[in-house]
């Protein structure tokens, strides 16, 4: 990214992930991509803290790390009943994620939600200079842009969305559909990470409010807004001298030696119905059925996270997945051998790495996911003189990409049954042509390369004339 003249770059995002240590290994690759783009243009890094007041004040608390400047601000407790666990996370992921028989649908969380971001927009307006880029990121914040507006901000602003934007049909069940997808025609550019969630959008607004769509900008009455279908990559050197790091190598050490000869297959995903776990177990289970020969010889390693521990939905796929961890294991485990190691909790990336090489299968099976990162890390940290196969789900953003992944229906047990076998019996020469194919894209289309087409793109936006008052 080279730095531009036009001003500084303000992102502004839910939660703020400050740089950290290269020892730490716990930064993602949004976070890490993001900090990048802030060092290389200047600006600041604004959002919610995590942390929860008595009365909101708008106090920013400013920070400097590792040349990037962040600023946040504290939250109420209703802000976050309402706005985050709420509409943000109760209303919104699950509709999102195709799982309307999830979704809630409550007033107190769309007005909490309008709410908070009213208080984003008039706590950083004071901090924008008139020739900084806006970028705002993700499904938290959809109505930010048009309060900016609001604001008297004529900036460039960019929107990007970080999971799919779900068919018009369930869209259309949302109250409010038609004025939250109004409110994105005040950005000057919306980015997502696939061409089929891109179309999604034109759908509902073509249908539903009547735009027009020509070439790459839909159009609204006199409003307009430029799409850009832009998939969110890793940063692939850095997470492939990972693998190859100190920590990684003990990791990897670690797990060969605990498989005793076996192969692993291994999940690692934040606890979320989203990420099609049950299903995953179903077809794990189907193919210790089918393939009794196999029993023994591969255990699978699911690695999931808890979160969003105060919604109860979370609360009851955790139930459910112990549960099913238990009954499978219990009906063909032996006394040398357990078929499933569920654990819950968290690893650095750098042990995660190791672990991702240390593993014959990578089973990524998300029911719906926006791109999903854990596909490309498996792929980056993989031996490229013997390196595993990648099941993937053709509902993940990322399948779009990464075409020499083994692809399946997640909610098929039968297909998850056949492409773990079929990873098994792999042969060597087979396995090394996918994987480079699958590295090729990755190290080409990286998370450096996302921020750059976003930026460039939104920097070529036409700037907005202030109407006279």
């Amino acid at each position: 990214m080279s730095r531009s003249s036009e001003g500084r770059l303000i992102v502004i995002s839910n939660r703020v992930s400050a740089p950290k240590g290269s020892t730490s290994g716990a930064q993602g690759g949004l976070a890490v991509a993001l900090a990048a783009a802030l060092r290389e243009n200047g600006g600041i890094w604004f959002g919610w803290s995590g942390e929860v007041t008595e009365q909101y004040t708008g106090q920013i608390d400013f920070q400097r790390n590792q040349g990037v400047t962040t600023a946040v601000v504290d939250l109420e407790e209703q802000d976050v009943e309402e706005y985050y666990e709420g509409y943000a996370n109760r209303t919104l992921w699950p509709l999102f994620h195709y799982r309307i028989d999830l979704a809630e649908y409550e007033r107190d969380f769309a007005g909490g939600y309008q709410r908070t971001n009213e208080r984003f927009a008039k706590t950083v307006r004071p901090l924008i200079e008139p020739d900084d880029l806006i970028w705002i990121q993700d499904y938290h914040m959809f109505p930010l842009g048009a309060e900016l507006r609001k604001l008297g901000c004529q900036n460039r602003i960019g929107f990007f969305l970080h999971i799919p934007w779900p068919p018009r049909r369930l869209l259309a069940t949302l109250p409010g559909a038609k004025a939250l997808v109004e409110a994105m025609f005040d950005y000057d550019l919306l980015g997502f990470h696939t061409q089929e969630w891109l179309e999604s959008f034109c759908d509902f607004a073509i249908h539903e409010m009547g735009a027009t769509i020509e070439g790459d900008v839909a159009r609204v009455g006199d409003r307009c807004v430029r799409l850009l279908a832009d998939p969110i990559g890793i940063d692939a050197k850095e997470f492939a001298q990972a693998s190859a790091g100190v920590q990684a190598r003990l990791s990897y050490r670690r797990m060969r030696d605990s498989a005793d000869g076996r192969d692993m297959i291994v999940g690692v995903d934040r606890l979320d119905y989203s990420k099609g776990l049950e299903e995953r177990f179903s077809g794990y289970e189907r193919f210790l059925i089918e393939h009794p020969e196999e029993r023994k010889e591969v255990f699978l390693l699911q690695i999931a996270p808890p979160s969003r521990v105060s919604v109860e939905t979370y609360r009851r796929i955790r139930n459910s997945l112990e549960g099913l961890a238990g009954r499978i294991n219990g009906e063909y485990a032996d006394v040398d051998w357990v078929p499933i190691r569920y654990v819950n909790q968290g690893y650095s990336r750098d042990v995660l790495a190791g672990i991702y090489r240390a593993a014959k299968i990578g089973l990524v099976t998300p029911l719906r996911d926006g791109m999903n990162l854990v596909a490309k890390e498996y792929v980056a940290a993989q031996n490229p003189e013997d390196p595993g196969v990648l099941i993937l789900s053709r509902f993940a953003g990322a399948a779009e990409q990464m075409k020499d992944a083994l692809l399946i229906n997640p909610y098929s047990a039968e297909e998850i049954s056949d492409a773990i076998q079929q990873a098994l019996r792999m042969p060597k020469e087979e396995r090394i042509a996918r994987w480079q194919a699958l590295m090729d894209g990755v190290q080409k289309e990286d998370v450096t390369w996302w921020a750059t087409r976003f930026l460039d793109s939104l920097r070529q936006a036409r700037p907005r004339i202030e109407e006279p008052a």
